[in-house]
């Protein structure tokens, strides 16, 4: 029989005895192996059981079925002890000592809805394979890792070899060939599973790169890293998080990666100065906070920046938004009406931002703000501009505000600011008020009513004593749409409202809703369903759109009829 412990959502891990034979998985009660959670289809894979071993096959899944982090097709594949099969959100691990003997037919969810609301997964089970060493070899990794790192340093100066003049090509190869003779002098045996290729990789990485971080900043698929401690480093996969099976060997390994990140950009990171932004060669974000304001060890997280930027055409396909809603906000950026795009954390405010300033005439001076330089505008008559934070002295500092007030003095036809956090709100609204219409912004909220709030209390920033009335007009005169994108529970991005702000009422600005997204609940395989739809509101800039002579069919704002409700006599 083989050994295995399955690991599924709201559910204590179950051991399971698989005796020989090819066994079906997947959502359908008709299969030997019933796993009804979020992210596993009807027939989602099989499971070939020998006398000791293990092999598994993709059936056509849509979520895919995952051998150690890695997409398998419809071939059998041999399953090494140890392993992790991810299954959507229910991981088979292999190889590990039975309590108990589970016959496979009972091996099911509890009965119920297919999801149920506490069947969320549950983060500390998810592991994503990325180095390939087994978890529990991992603490003696770790001590063979500190054990070659404290050798290589003394035969290895690496900031010496550096600062002689020694070519980066050079530098590596000597490092790798050092490396390569530490390990194989080292008496300690290597655990199961683990090979001395990936030691010596990994060993690599922390001595010239930036360690674990390596592999994952190289991986297309991963779109946050989290570091907690050298211990604990975690991803954003496919829009859920996963924590993976690679680690740093120690605090100062942790440390080490953060001072290559900043030190070429001149930033610094230590006691008196603990925390740090930056950004890496590609763009990607970076932050890092360390002791003693971290509690558990150095922190990094950082938002990688895609190589490829992501296309409206990307979105549509991915169902974020439809052909009709990104034609009518292309309309609204070439009649040069002010757009505020709202969102959380992470749900791609700023690659909406990017898509929507691609539409920006060619002809046009566009001037780009940001604290992290992210936009990847294609336009040539482009002048990008980027905060800076204080020098070790404390000076020095450049504001988002202090750059928005000067680019009024750069002539631009269009402003772009990546974000709107402080009291460079009134200034923005200013300038849109004044003949700079047409620019786009982001700004961190639920709902575009909850923008609009926020917009007020990020004017009141700015240290004026304003009328929330006087305020509030200046919204109403400067915004005209507000396009809300949310991040789902399956990890997908959606536009969920289009609003255009109408006029003022009394102390009250009104908006309407011209576009929202209904949902119609959840695939089997544990993806949100549903529709976008027009509410039936017509832009009142109706006739800007017409004198402008731009391409916009009326038709869209109608919504679709009801079942059974017919036409009048």
């Amino acid at each position: 029989m083989v050994e295995v412990t399955l690991k599924m959502p709201g559910e204590p891990d179950s051991p399971l005895s698989i005796p020989p034979g090819q066994y079906q998985v997947g959502s359908s009660e008709a299969v030997p192996i019933q796993l009804p959670f979020v992210g596993v289809s009807k027939l989602h894979c099989v499971l070939q059981a020998l006398e000791s071993s293990l092999r598994v096959a993709d059936l056509g899944s849509s979520n895919g079925t995952y051998l150690n982090g890695q997409r398998i097709g419809r071939d059998f594949v041999d399953v090494p002890a140890g392993s992790d099969i991810e299954i959507g959100s229910v991981h088979i691990i292999v190889g590990a000592p039975r309590s108990r003997s589970i016959p496979v037919q009972a091996v099911s969810a509890p009965s119920g809805a297919p999801f149920p609301a506490d069947s969320e997964p549950q983060f500390k089970s998810r592991i994503l394979a990325v180095s390939g060493i087994p978890m529990s070899a991992r603490p003696l990794v770790q001590e063979i890792k500190k054990q070659a790192h404290s050798e290589l340093l003394i035969r290895l100066n690496m900031k010496r070899l550096a600062l002689s003049g020694v070519s980066e090509n050079d530098l590596e190869e000597k490092a790798r060939t050092t490396i390569h003779e530490i390990l194989n002098e080292l008496s300690i045996p290597l655990p199961e599973g683990v090979t001395q290729e990936k030691i010596e990789n990994e060993l690599f990485h922390e001595a010239i790169g930036l360690g674990p971080l390596e592999d994952l900043i190289s991986r297309d698929d991963i779109t946050e890293i989290m570091v907690n401690g050298p211990d604990n480093v975690y991803v954003e996969h496919k829009g859920i998080l996963y924590k993976t099976d690679t680690a740093f060997a120690d605090d100062h390994q942790v440390l080490a990666a953060i001072e290559r990140i900043v030190s070429p950009l001149g930033r610094r990171i230590d006691e008196s100065s603990p925390m740090v932004d930056a950004r890496l060669k590609d763009g990607s974000r970076v932050n890092a906070i360390i002791p003693p304001l971290s509690l558990v060890g150095p922190s990094i997280t950082i938002r990688k920046f895609a190589k490829t930027p992501l296309t409206v055409e990307n979105l549509i396909s991915y169902g974020s938004i439809t052909a009709e809603i990104a034609h009518f906000l292309d309309v609204c950026v070439k009649i040069r009406k002010n757009i505020l795009i709202s969102g959380g954390t992470g749900s791609g405010k700023t690659t909406l931002l990017n898509i929507l300033s691609g539409y920006l005439p060619a002809q046009e001076r566009i001037i780009t703000i940001e604290d992290a330089a992210e936009l990847q505008l294609r336009q040539e008559h482009l002048v990008r501009l980027e905060s800076r934070p204080a020098n070790i002295e404390g000076k020095g500092e450049v504001t988002i505000r202090d750059l928005v007030r000067n680019s009024l003095r750069m002539r631009p036809d269009r402003i772009v600011i990546g974000e709107c956090r402080g009291g460079e709100a009134l200034d923005m609204l200013q300038a849109m008020n004044t003949g700079h219409d047409g620019s786009l912004t982001t700004i961190h909220a639920n709902s575009p009513r909850d923008a609009l709030a926020r917009l007020e209390t990020l004017v009141l920033m700015a240290g004026f004593d304003l009328p929330l009335r006087a305020i509030r007009e200046q919204i109403a005169s400067a915004i005209s749409i507000i396009v809300q994108i949310n991040r789902e529970k399956d990890g997908s991005r959606k536009v969920v409202c289009v609003s255009e702000i109408t006029k003022m009422e009394g102390d009250i600005i009104t908006m309407q809703d011209l576009f929202t997204f209904r949902q119609d609940g959840w695939s089997e395989d544990g993806r949100l369903l549903g529709h976008f739809e027009p509410t039936g509101a017509i832009p009142t800039f109706i006739e800007d759109i017409r004198r402008a002579n731009l391409d916009l069919d009326i038709s869209m704002f109608t919504p679709p009829k009801k079942p059974g409700m017919r036409g009048g006599a």
